[in-house]
């Protein structure tokens, strides 16, 4: 049987100054018909994903788009059928978005949307909006003070995502540890992943003290649903073999690395940013680059399917250097 190619789709994201997004419900006589969705439509031939973006746009809900920036691509297979889904994130428009087709829509915030029906391939989309774009990952540090220190200065520059990764303490102190930062991170309404054991996250109630858990290769292996977090889940990942695992395993997010030569990794093999893409494009899950980045390449990143950028240098050494 010949395999058929995925329906090529644009979707946008609108955001308007309330933090609400729009969505509009499908008619009833069309595939998911009856659940919500993010506007958008089908890549016709000889199209490309911003024209498709713009004529969808305007045609469902009365908007011209003028400025729009890639969020995720999700492949994403229905028993009857396959899509891409190409997503972005619509940053200017003119009109007032509307049912054109007197479709039933409506504005909501990211805490409501949960109480919205969304076709499965959507799912991923919602995961994406939740996520920023810079994810620290905790370097070097001298005691909690610097510990402490270090990370309000990264919370204070925009960061929101926290993995505290202190291979060098025992399993008391990098709890004891934790604590304190998780105290620190909620000051910020920012969400703190504990790079450890899943054994020991569950024995000393890490739950209490953290958002989640950040878990390595080989801890994703073994990683199953009777050892499962309360919480967000993310792991680092390195292959396609890996991505997809991470994918059967339904790990929130990944980090991808290395990207580029770090000098932490010297003997790995670097991905490069076409590689990285490629593997982008084969997973609904939310990606993060590590390896070598700095600030600059969120844009870059985020051009070539990522969440964002992953990064200790960029948010750790960086900002503590300029602070000195």
């Amino acid at each position: 049987m010949k395999k058929t190619e995925p329906v090529h789709v644009a979707v946008g994201v609108i955001r308007n100054e309330d933090d609400q997004f729009f969505i509009a419900r499908r008619p009833q006589h069309v595939h998911q018909g009856g659940l919500w969705e993010f506007p958008g439509g089908k890549v016709e031939e000889n199209e490309t994903v911003v024209e498709a973006l713009q004529r969808e746009l305007h045609e469902e809900i009365g908007i011209d788009v003028e400025l729009a920036r890639p969020l995720i691509r999700i492949p994403y297979s229905y028993p009857d059928k396959s899509v891409l889904l190409d997503v972005w994130r619509v940053e200017k428009f003119t009109g007032h978005p509307h049912g054109r087709e007197q479709q039933e829509i409506n504005w909501v915030s990211l805490d409501e949307i949960s109480g919205y029906p969304f076709p499965a391939a959507n799912q991923p989309i919602i995961r994406s909006l939740m996520l920023p774009d810079s994810y620290l990952v905790t370097g070097a540090f001298r005691g909690v003070d610097e510990l402490l220190s270090r990370t309000q200065l990264a919370l204070q520059s925009g960061v929101r995502l926290v993995q505290f990764r202190a291979h060098h303490l025992d399993s008391e102190n990098y709890f004891y540890f934790a604590k304190e930062l998780y105290a620190l991170c909620e000051k910020f309404s920012a969400r703190l992943l504990l790079n450890t054991k899943p054994e020991n996250f569950h024995k000393l109630g890490a739950e209490n003290f953290s958002h989640g858990i950040h878990l390595n290769h080989f801890q994703l292996e073994k990683y199953h649903a009777a050892n499962s977090i309360d919480g967000m889940v993310a792991a680092s990942v390195h292959n396609k073999f890996e991505l997809k695992l991470a994918e059967e395993k339904k790990i929130d997010f990944v980090v991808l690395s290395p990207v580029k030569p770090t000098t932490s990794h010297p003997d790995a093999h670097p991905l490069g940013w076409q590689h990285f893409t490629e593997l982008c494009d084969i997973t609904p899950l939310p990606v993060y680059a590590l390896g070598g980045m700095q600030a600059d390449d969120i844009p870059i990143a985020q051009s070539h399917g990522a969440q964002g950028i992953a990064a200790i240098g960029a948010f750790w050494n960086n900002l503590s250097q300029e602070k000195q």
